[in-house]
């Protein structure tokens, strides 16, 4: 068979790309809404953490109200950040769907939630870590000028880290798009499940697995390209 003949089997015939097409639509949505999640999630379990390691030691003296408040919560993001990054993807999806959520018959928002808690984990540490580096001599400024810890972040630390935990979070972004191909697992198609149903259904290996990839790497190199862009208009607005 011709490649033509077989890219016309593949694709053409009975509108199989419309099985692509639609399966990247979804493969987009939760994406985006993941990353959504993740970042809400993240900036409060990171901020939480950071807060915690940088004044533990002085509230420990201390030990008022804010103290156990503070001590409770960055408990809690730490369990949570143990859990899932000690644990498989697919499996935390696996959980979602047919444990917590197992009433629901539409996948999409359980893979949101699933995958949106799951980069929440990783960009709570990128966050910690952004905070972390930042000198205490930020901090000493801010309480300088009569900021509270909250306007400090809010007005100093927040926009340094911004900057510097940029690369790190477009990275995260990039494996949060690859991995919702794992949504398959749970009966959603996905951009990697229609690839795998169009190869189930005109018993070609090949041709639709190699433009699933194709696509993956499109939206990779674009997003890897728009990172470049931001990261030169943050170094020349330091100019």
């Amino acid at each position: 068979m011709s490649f033509k003949d077989s890219f016309s089997q593949a694709f053409l015939q009975k509108d199989r790309w419309q099985l692509l097409l639609k399966g990247f639509g979804n493969t987009i949505i939760i994406t985006l809404a993941a990353a959504v999640l993740g970042i809400i999630i993240g900036i409060v379990a990171g901020a939480v953490r950071a807060a915690y390691d940088k004044n533990i030691e002085r509230m420990r003296r201390r030990k008022n109200a804010s103290y156990y408040i503070l001590s409770f919560f960055n408990f809690i993001f730490k369990i949570y950040i143990t859990i899932i990054r000690g644990t498989p993807t697919v499996v935390q999806l696996l959980i979602c769907y047919f444990m917590i959520f197992s009433s629901w018959r539409n996948g999409i928002p359980v893979a949101m939630f699933a995958f949106g808690l799951n980069s929440g984990a990783y960009v709570a540490e990128i966050i910690r870590g952004g905070i972390m580096s930042i000198d205490e001599g930020q901090f000493e400024a801010g309480r300088s000028l009569g900021f509270n810890y909250t306007q400090t972040m809010r007005y100093i630390i927040v926009p340094q880290v911004i900057k510097d935990v940029l690369p790190a979070l477009m990275n995260e972004f990039i494996t949060l798009f690859k991995e919702t191909s794992i949504a398959g697992y749970v009966g959603i198609r996905d951009l990697t499940k229609a690839g795998d149903i169009i190869r189930a259904t005109t018993l070609q290996v090949y041709l639709p697995l190699l433009i699933v990839a194709a696509m993956y790497l499109i939206i990779v190199l674009l997003m890897t390209y728009i990172e470049g862009k931001v990261e030169r208009r943050l170094r020349a607005n330091e100019r």
